[in-house]
C-alpha cells in the first residue's frame, strides 16, 4: 500500500510576482476581495493557509475608489490608542480627503487571517493615491 505524503511548500516553491491594481472607479469591497487573494496566494497551486505564499501588489489611484450605499456618510473607522477615553473616531469622507491609501489597505487587512502572517502578507501591499508608483522595475502585470 503507498502512502501519500503532504505537501508542504517551502521557499524554494515560491514564486513570487508583481501585480499592478488599478482602484479607478472600483468598489471598495470587491475590489480588496481581488487583491487579498493574490496576496494570501489563493489562486495557486501550492496555497497553504499557514505558509505564506503570496505575491506583491501594487494599487494606483487609491483616491478614486468607490463605495455603495451611504457608506461615504456612515462609516466610520475606529482606533484605540490604549489610555483611557483613547477611541479615535475618523470618518470615511475624512480618511478619504487625508489618507486615501488607508482605505484600502485597512480593507484588505481586514480580510486577512488574524494571525501572525497578517503583517508578513501586509508588507506586500503597496497602496498609492494617484497613478505613479516607484515599482516599474519589478515590472508588475496589470490584474485582469
Amino acid at each position: 500500500m503507498r502512502v501519500m505524503k503532504t505537501f508542504r511548500p517551502s521557499d524554494k516553491d515560491i514564486d513570487r510576482k508583481w501585480w499592478i491594481a488599478d482602484a479607478d472607479g472600483q468598489t471598495l469591497g470587491r475590489f480588496a476581495v481581488k487583491v487579498t487573494g493574490l496576496l494570501y496566494g489563493k489562486d495557486k497551486p501550492c496555497f497553504s493557509r499557514d505558509v505564506d505564499t503570496g505575491d506583491f501588489v501594487v494599487v494606483v489611484n487609491a483616491a478614486k475608489i468607490r463605495v455603495t450605499g451611504k457608506k461615504a456618510v456612515q462609516k466610520e473607522y475606529f482606533r484605540y490608542s490604549g489610555y483611557p477615553r483613547g477611541a479615535k473616531y475618523v470618518s470615511y469622507r475624512e480618511m478619504h480627503e487625508n489618507h486615501p491609501d488607508r482605505i484600502i489597505s485597512h480593507a484588505v487587512s481586514g480580510m486577512l487571517p488574524k494571525n501572525l502572517l497578517r503583517a508578513k502578507i501586509l508588507k506586500r501591499l503597496k497602496v498609492y493615491a494617484g497613478p505613479e508608483h516607484v515599482h516599474s522595475a519589478q515590472k508588475p502585470e496589470p490584474v485582469k
